[in-house]
């Protein structure tokens, strides 16, 4: 069984972690939701340092077929995003140390309550 991470899972991190109010909390994380979609609806590479890239690459028009019929069908020119993971998370996630510095968020992991 998988499990999702919503929106409301990181309001709650950010408010349990960084003791900011709930309403701040959805704030920050709205507001780097955004920066992030406004960056790649410009077209930019979004770059977020031992975490990954997102990248837009465009995509040419290609026949494609319709998998019940097998007719040819044209699919449109259009722009997908693509997630690059960087090596530190590729590491983390494979259970892997990684050998870097501690994280800000590791770092709020550990610090006491204050």
């Amino acid at each position: 069984m998988t499990s999702n991470v919503t929106r409301v899972d990181l309001y709650d991190a950010v408010h349990q972690k960084v003791g900011l109010s709930r309403f701040q909390s959805l704030a920050m994380v709205e507001l780097v939701l955004k920066e992030i979609a406004a960056s790649l609806e410009r077209g930019e590479t979004v770059k977020l340092s031992s975490f990954g890239s997102f990248l837009v690459r465009k995509k040419k028009q290609r026949v494609g077929r319709n998998p019940k019929t097998g007719t040819e069908v044209p699919i449109s020119p259009r722009r997908v995003i693509v997630f690059r993971p960087s090596a530190i998370l590729k590491q983390q996630i494979n259970g892997k140390p990684s050998g870097t510095k501690k994280s800000a968020v590791a770092e709020l992991d550990s610090s006491p309550p204050g």
